[in-house]
């Protein structure tokens, strides 16, 4: 309504006024960013399994959310892991069942202070095959002595953050109809 206002030269509550009276729909702002941000639709598209190999990704993927993700966070796909394969799986599964553009993902690293931030951070890279500029700033959380943690942590906790509320939403629904989220 914002912009309606700005192209006619008059205020907001003008155009709000008319749309009342009128009684055309008004979208919640979140939506109308949403639209403005995405102005040829959503960033991604559905693609239903037509082979083993996608309904077996499907269900890997679903299970990875399920067991891994973060639920919840409203605004977008997260995932976090130690294990380069699964992260790589995961990807894979965004990739080929919603369509989306891999250069879309963000990555975080969670590492504890005995370990290499950079050295972390290559290894993320090389494995993902992903450029630096799509990491947001390493988070160092202080060791707690010696663990066990160092051979399963070596390289620290990889999220993947795919910021888009409605893939969000449509996984979480997809999960709720396989009976698996309340």
């Amino acid at each position: 309504m914002q912009d309606i206002a700005n192209q006619m030269g008059c205020s907001l509550h003008k155009i709000k006024y008319w749309m009342e009276k009128y009684k055309i729909p008004i979208r919640s702002i979140s939506e109308a960013i949403y639209l403005k941000r995405n102005p040829n639709g959503d960033p991604f598209k559905v693609k239903e399994p037509t082979s083993n190999e996608d309904y077996f990704l499907r269900g890997l993927g679903l299970g990875l959310y399920w067991g891994e993700g973060t639920k919840a966070n409203r605004l977008s796909v997260r995932l976090g892991n130690s294990d380069p394969a699964l992260i790589k799986n995961f990807i894979k599964f965004l990739i080929r069942r919603y369509g989306i553009d891999k250069n879309d993902l963000r990555f975080g690293l969670q590492l504890f202070s005995d370990i290499n931030p950079q050295e972390a951070l290559k290894f993320w890279q090389k494995e993902l095959d992903v450029s630096k500029d799509r990491f947001q700033k390493v988070i160092i959380t202080p060791s707690r002595g010696l663990g066990t943690y160092r051979k399963k942590v070596k390289y620290g906790v990889l999220t993947v953050y795919y910021h888009n509320r409605k893939l969000r939403d449509l996984i979480c629904e997809e999960l709720k109809v396989l009976g698996f989220c309340g």
